[in-house]
């Protein structure tokens, strides 16, 4: 009986054991099916074939700046975010609800039209690129170019995990701290910030994970030069266009395993965060 009750939890609506079937079936159908097929697809090429494959220069280079420049736009996006946050929440000025709503324009963008955008923006004859490229800043087609591209996509995650939980933090809470002779450092790295650190770091593993899998607005300002910048997305639809498919595969399961251990290690950080 005890073992049952840790299963199913009281509820006012029946039809625990349905909707948890449809749960599963579902998940299996979207996630773990297509998972298990990239994993049989790598298996049946070999081991050494695997390790050829995802052991060139190029791929190398193309997972290295695709982990790199996802984790830079991340840190990024993580501190200017709960910047945001905090203006949105704790502040009244005009125009608040357009700057509100402006944050979700990369949601609805399709990210072709945010690549053509900031492509147009930062080439050389751009309406930033044409000032920037003569004290030398380049930015279209160049690592850098990409960590813009992926801050723009990424930074709606990093706002809104953080808002909610700024907004439940009582003021009070800092007039007390004031109160007992806290300064406004001490009240915000000893009363704030501990009640967001796990939501930062969700929305950096957020950040980070659509940094990785993004491709439509970086095929645009990245130039996709092999070994200067080219990302391992794009580099997976040149091996499906060459019919490369084992290439693909490989390329593709170092993302998964790649990606998968490192949302598992922030979500023990988040853990340990919210037990400190």
């Amino acid at each position: 009986m005890a073992f049952a009750s840790t299963w199913k939890q009281p509820s006012i609506l029946p039809g625990f054991g349905l909707t948890l079937g449809y749960t599963l079936f579902y998940l299996l159908l979207i996630v773990l099916i297509p998972l298990s097929g990239l994993f049989v697809s790598t298996a049946a090429m070999g081991w050494e074939t695997f390790l050829h494959k995802v052991s060139s220069p190029r791929v190398l280079f193309a997972l290295k700046l695709t982990f790199g420049t996802a984790a830079v736009a991340a840190v990024i996006n993580t501190f200017f975010g709960m910047l945001l946050a905090w203006v949105l929440v704790r502040y009244r000025f005009p125009g608040k609800k357009i700057m509100d709503a402006l944050i979700d324009l990369p949601f609805a963008l399709p990210t072709a039209v945010a690549g053509i955008a900031l492509t147009t923006l930062y080439a050389a004859n751009g309406w930033l690129g044409q000032y920037l490229e003569p004290i030398g800043i380049k930015v279209a087609y160049t690592s850098l170019g990409i960590v813009v591209a992926l801050c723009f996509v990424g930074m709606p995650f990093a706002v809104r995990m953080v808002e909610p939980v700024l907004k439940d933090i009582n003021p009070e809470l800092e007039e007390a701290a004031a109160s007992l002779g806290a300064t406004r450092l001490q009240t915000f790295l000893r009363v704030i910030l501990p009640e967001l650190v796990p939501a930062t770091l969700a929305g950096f593993a957020l950040s980070f994970a659509r940094g990785l899998g993004e491709y439509g607005s970086l095929v645009f300002i990245a130039g996709n030069v092999p070994m200067v910048s080219e990302i391992a997305p794009l580099l997976i639809v040149i091996s499906l266009e060459q019919y490369d498919y084992a290439g693909a595969t490989a390329v593709a399961l170092v993302m998964l395993l790649a990606s998968f251990l490192l949302l598992f290690a922030i979500n023990l950080l988040q853990k340990w965060a919210r037990r400190w």
